[in-house]
């Protein structure tokens, strides 16, 4: 004798888009149910589809909410916002650096910038021999 047929009901319709909303695999809603994942698929599509698609709606409400209000997450929520919907994105940017090279410094400067370099290291990089 098989098994009986899979009749959907409303509680198990809404138990099937809660769990699509919340990100559960397809297998295991339909372990949940106590159906084979094809069963599920036949029977439960539109829940299936539009749980993901009514969470992210959700989310994203939330997060436009806090992108266009003041307080201390606008900024972050405006910034993740604009990267994944407004196309913005975080690019190298060129530094220009001029420097003079040695030959062209005098010996005060050259002396300064050897100061300057020592300082940061933490300790003197050449001894200095005068005489």
């Amino acid at each position: 004798m098989g098994r009986r047929s899979h009749r959907p009901d409303e509680r198990g319709r809404r138990q099937v888009e809660a769990l699509a909303a919340y990100g559960v695999p397809e297998h295991h809603i339909a372990r949940v149910v106590g159906i084979d994942p094809k069963t599920l698929r036949k029977h439960y599509r539109d829940e299936l589809d539009l749980g993901a698609t009514k969470a992210t709606a959700k989310v994203a409400e939330f997060l436009f909410r806090k992108a266009t209000t003041e307080g201390p997450q606008c900024v972050t929520a405006a910034i993740f916002w604009m990267k994944t919907r407004g196309g913005w994105r975080e690019a190298p940017q060129a530094h220009e650096v001029s420097m003079k090279t040695a030959s062209e410094m005098t010996d005060e400067e050259l002396e300064a910038r050897i100061r300057e370099l020592d300082a940061m290291c933490g300790r003197p990089l050449l001894e200095m021999k005068v005489g």
